[in-house]
């Protein structure tokens, strides 16, 4: 493994790659990989998980050139990053916006906290993948054609996914949590759905609710080795 000294470690290693364009007009970057994409990652889906940006940077950080057959997608909504809102910038759950047989249109709810009601209102957008972030992420996935795709969240501290594959058991393993094959609730037009129905394994790494420099010092010397 080619690994970057620690001094080194304050920037990215390597310029991303543009795939597309935010409502408010960021870029949407990724960091590509050598070889053929055996897994996608993805993190800052919703900008009110910034844990999960953080873990994934930090990870990259380590090393000094490309990955092999990894790519990573470390924010997929900056315009909700900067607000520090869950959605995008027109207050689209882009996790319910996705081109899907189930997505609804009716508005989904959410929690502020994890011991709160889930009452904060959220659009699905106006119609299936009307959003730019997520007609991104398909053109991206469809490019790439990953053999499994990491979707990381939190602070729910589970992975879910339909098969419990060697990336699932090296995640429960590293992370000490319980392996679902249904998070509990309805995901209509969710990134994990979309997968499903195109026959991409997708797996959903919810964090513990844990401060991101533990979370990277927890995660990220054992993250950068699956992902090599």
């Amino acid at each position: 493994m080619n690994m970057r000294k620690e001094r080194y470690r304050g920037t990215l290693p390597f310029a991303l790659t543009q795939f597309g364009t935010s409502v408010l007009g960021a870029p949407l970057l990724y960091a590509p990989c050598k070889h053929k994409c055996k897994i996608l990652a993805i993190a800052g889906i919703h900008g009110e998980e910034p844990e999960t940006t953080f873990l994934l940077s930090r990870t990259l950080r380590l090393f000094a050139e490309p990955l092999q057959s990894t790519a990573l997608i470390l924010c997929a909504n900056p315009d909700g990053m900067n607000l520090g809102t869950r959605g995008n910038a027109r207050g689209v759950d882009l996790n319910r916006n996705f081109p899907t047989a189930n997505w609804s249109s009716e508005t989904t709810l959410s929690k502020a906290t994890l011991e709160s009601e889930r009452v904060t209102e959220l659009s699905p957008g106006s119609s299936p993948g009307s959003e730019p972030e997520t007609k991104a992420l398909v053109e991206i996935i469809r490019k790439l054609e990953p053999a499994e795709i990491l979707s990381i969240h939190s602070p729910l501290a589970c992975v879910d996914a339909p098969e419990r594959t060697p990336l699932v058991s090296f995640l429960v393993k590293l992370s000490e949590t319980e392996h679902k094959t249904d998070i509990g609730y309805p995901t209509p037009g969710s990134l994990g759905t979309w997968c499903g129905e195109n026959s991409i394994h997708c797996v959903t790494w919810e964090l513990p609710r844990l401060a991101p420099e533990i979370l990277a010092q927890k995660f990220t010397e054992k993250l950068a080795h699956i992902f090599l």
